[in-house]
């Protein structure tokens, strides 16, 4: 199965792509420490659709007749979401409810035919409860099936921590490029799901480690599942706390930092689609009255963060964030760093801003 969203690539002042959850500077600062890990998939969080176990039965034509019902309400529900915010179309919406049944289902091996009994891992009801909220609460398909395919990963997710865009992907290649990378120590700040550091903890060495912070316990849960389904616990330490405060005990020894931090205007988070805003976190979104507040304070933070010839990589909100972000650390910061440059994304959008500490 190969997920997608159900939002298109934006413009550069207006994407949906944001970072995993964050608190807003003003929120008082708290102590950090490490994350304390828990059983995989602990009571309090259900595993995503696809490893639950089929434990459910229904027949080929109970299915079907679910698979009617929920293709009516698409087709219907399709021309008015797109009309009204860019939502999912029915095309797409069509192809998620393939994706939904595919996750959910297990045919039988020993039968064959119309009547073939099919394991569910969900209740048949629960299919229609999930199909429901999918089209009238808007409810975004990577949390109904508890997963999003992110480059050769499947990752958890869930409500509270921001689902993984396709153009943050871009992130591991730009770390992969660093000379010598795979055996320094990186940075991984607002981690989320964790997607970052998983894609860079899997390029490691011996000696290569990934801090990956944030201040969401939930966030960190989420993180702490897609590192232990890695098998990555040796390479990607947790760290609770908000940006830099969990690194100071290696604060200025770090080969690299990586970041995709909220960056969307506080007067665009009421405009974005429904799946978006009202059901990804805001702290996750909220980028202060310009979008800024979070990555000025990370330009500011890296130079003491990062060692000598330190690589950092930070995604935007496009064009008018990164020229910014460029002229501030090649000029005012210039003193601390150098070879700033402005990568394009996939839509030729200028998503990120790299560069070194001198």
């Amino acid at each position: 199965m190969t997920l997608r969203f159900a939002f298109p690539v934006c413009s550069p002042l207006a994407p949906f792509l944001a970072s995993s959850l964050h608190r807003r500077l003003s929120i008082p600062s708290r102590s950090s420490s490490s994350f304390s890990p828990t059983p995989l998939f602990s009571s309090d969080h259900r595993p995503p659709l696809f490893l639950r176990p089929p434990a459910f039965a229904a027949s080929r034509t109970d299915l079907h007749d679910f698979r009617r019902w929920a293709e009516s309400l698409a087709l219907a529900a399709g021309p008015r979401l797109s009309a009204s915010d860019g939502g999912p179309d029915a095309a797409l919406l069509r192809r998620e409810l393939a994706w939904l049944v595919e996750d959910a289902t297990v045919a039988a091996a020993s039968e064959s035919g119309v009547g073939e009994e099919l394991r569910l891992r969900v209740e048949l009801e629960e299919l229609y409860r999930l199909w429901k909220a999918r089209i009238e609460e808007r409810r975004p398909f990577q949390y109904i099936v508890g997963c999003e395919h992110w480059r050769d990963l499947v990752l958890v997710v869930k409500e509270g921590v921001l689902i993984p865009r396709p153009e943050t992907e871009m992130v591991v290649d730009l770390v992969a490029e660093v000379e010598g990378f795979e055996k320094g120590l990186w940075a991984d700040l607002g981690t989320g799901s964790g997607a970052i550091a998983v894609g860079i903890g899997r390029m490691l060495q011996e000696g290569g480690r990934v801090f990956a912070t944030d201040l969401s316990p939930v966030a960190l849960e989420v993180a702490r599942l897609n590192v232990e389904r890695y098998e990555l616990k040796d390479k990607i330490e947790l760290r609770w706390g908000s940006w830099f405060e969990p690194l100071r005990d290696v604060e200025g020894k770090l080969m690299g930092l990586v970041s995709n931090p909220p960056y969307i205007p506080s007067s665009h988070i009421p405009g974005l689609q429904a799946e978006v805003g009202q059901h990804e976190p805001k702290l996750a979104l909220d980028g202060g009255e310009a979008g800024m507040d979070h990555l000025l304070h990370l330009c500011e933070g890296s130079a003491s963060a990062l060692k000598s010839g330190g690589f950092f990589a930070f995604e935007t909100n496009g064009d008018e964030q990164s020229e910014f972000l460029a002229d501030l650390m090649s000029i005012k910061l210039g003193n601390f760093f150098h070879n700033i440059k402005m990568i394009s994304d996939f839509a030729g959008i200028q998503r990120f801003v790299t560069g070194f500490r001198r």
